[in-house]
């Protein structure tokens, strides 16, 4: 039986997971602005727990800007696949070079497309196609993570990671009164309800994706995918390890102005040929 023909099932899942990334964000917007922060604003005499609720207001939209910026980006944005012109460029660029690997390096060769492939490509069994650079197929954007949109990917990690961890910090003073308040019925069932599973939910979000963040920081240091990582041969420096700086510039760009926006600058598309997915500069490319 092939089971990666069950696969494209999981294009199904994913529409619900985009659901439910917009379910928990209202359910922390109710929590932490409508019922918590909000009334703090506009009912509290005290100045110094204004500017505070003003500020953690402030911050908590300027996240959440980010985060459905990048979130939106990363989703409608290509990962990369092959062009269909490919083949033919290869072999019009080996026939005018003497390396035995041509001039985009090795090459592989995928049978479930009948295709060759730039290197650092694979096969994605959900998509049904050759995804450039991948990195893996996310469920929660319905998408591949690839050459073209690992950066948006990286961005919207980071921002879910500080939007929930603002969520979990701002809620738990609310949190420790919940018990007293439960008992004491001075509050609505509905609401603190609702603040205990905004709570709970985002401390599980923080938890989770601090894993991630930590692992995609060590691939982005060493520049490998999550697929490469069973392909790197022991203790052998990875090819494509040109160093910490210039491995977060093969995915981050150079322009600094950018760095933290889900975009690239036009030159940065231009001179930085990994962006495209199909060229990739190795050690022996900038080694003496």
């Amino acid at each position: 039986m092939n089971l990666f023909r069950f696969c494209s099932g999981l294009k199904v899942l994913g529409y619900f997971m985009i659901l439910l990334v917009f379910a928990v964000v209202a359910l922390s917007y109710n929590a932490v602005i409508i019922n918590t922060w909000w009334p703090i604003l506009i009912e509290s005499s005290n100045g110094a727990l204004s500017a505070l609720a003003c500020l953690i207001i402030s911050l908590f939209h300027f996240l959440l800007v980010m985060l459905l910026w990048s979130y939106f980006t990363v989703v409608f944005t290509d990962p990369g696949s092959v062009p269909e012109h490919f083949r033919s460029e290869v072999e019009s660029m080996e026939a005018g070079t003497s390396t035995d690997q041509g001039a985009f390096g090795s090459l592989g060769y995928c049978p479930k497309c009948r295709n060759v492939k730039p290197p650092r490509c694979h096969h994605c069994s959900v998509c049904q196609r050759c995804v450039l650079k991948m990195d893996h197929h996310c469920v929660w954007i319905v998408n591949c993570v690839g050459a073209r949109n690992y950066k948006f990917f990286l961005l919207f990690l980071l921002y879910t990671f500080l939007e929930t961890m603002l969520d979990v910090v701002v809620l738990l003073p609310s949190f420790i009164k919940f018990f007293s308040q439960a008992i004491k019925h001075s509050s609505s069932p509905g609401k603190l309800a609702s603040l205990v599973l905004a709570f709970v939910l985002n401390v599980a979000f923080v938890l989770s994706l601090l894993c991630f963040v930590v692992m995609h920081i060590s691939l982005l240091s060493s520049n490998t995918t999550s697929v490469e990582v069973h392909e790197k041969n022991g203790d052998v420096r990875w090819k494509y390890d040109l160093g910490k700086k210039k491995n977060f510039e093969q995915v981050f760009g150079k322009k600094k102005a950018f760095w933290l926006l889900p975009l690239y600058s036009k030159d940065d598309l231009h001179n930085i040929t990994s962006l495209q997915g199909l060229e990739f500069p190795t050690r022996s490319d900038i080694d003496p």
